[in-house]
Parts: C-alpha cells; sequence; structure tokens
C-alpha cells in the first residue's frame, strides 16, 4: 500500500500562484504513473495532469500551458505548479497514484480561486 498526503493548498486571487505537494509513504520510483484530479462542488472528479515513471506527462487542456506537474523520487513527492490560477480553478485537488499492487488516493486539499 501507499498513503499520499497533499498540502499546499489554500486561498489565492486570481491571477496569483500554488504549489501543491503529494508526498507518498514510499518510494515512487516504481509508482507507473502519479497524478492530480480536481472536484469541484457540484461537479465530478476531473483528471488534471499526470506523470509516468519515466518522467511523461500530460496535462487537461483547460490548465496546459499553466500548471506543470513534476516529481522528486529521492523525497517520494509528486508536485504541481500551478500559475495563473482562474476562479474555475476552484476545487479540491486528489493526488492519485497508479502502482502496480492498486491504485491510491489522497485526502485531497482546498485551492479557492478568489476573482
Amino acid at each position: 500500500q501507499v498513503q499520499l498526503v497533499e498540502s499546499g493548498g489554500g486561498l489565492v486571487q486570481a491571477g496569483g500562484s500554488l504549489r501543491l505537494s503529494c508526498a507518498a509513504s514510499r518510494s515512487i520510483f516504481s509508482i507507473n504513473r502519479i497524478g492530480w484530479y480536481r472536484q469541484a462542488p457540484g461537479k465530478q472528479r476531473d483528471f488534471v495532469a499526470v506523470i509516468t515513471s519515466g518522467a511523461l506527462r500530460n496535462y487537461a487542456d483547460s490548465v496546459k500551458g499553466r500548471f506543470t506537474i513534476s516529481r522528486d523520487n529521492a523525497k517520494n513527492t509528486v508536485y504541481l505548479q500551478m500559475n495563473n490560477l482562474k476562479p474555475e480553478d476552484t476545487a479540491v485537488y486528489y493526488c492519485y497514484a497508479d502502482s502496480w499492487d492498486g491504485g491510491y488516493w489522497g485526502q485531497g486539499t482546498q485551492v479557492t480561486v478568489s476573482s
């Protein structure tokens, strides 16, 4: 198993930046994919970004050019740098790990962007 703990959320004005962190309880070196999803109130959970064990990245169209996902294997941590935030980015952001022994979710961190 792997536990995921997100941090870095908060309240920010439109145009601002935040960096989310997802700390894993064990080595992420062998985890196939780690990514971020988000869920706004009353909406489904949507894909945001993912990074593979080979450092390939993919992003939702709505965040391309504004968000950057990265991983630090030495720290067992994945980051989501979010720039030029918009009110529509407001959501709970969840970290997800797709490992050989299953899929795992974190508890989420709230991001609120004011206009």
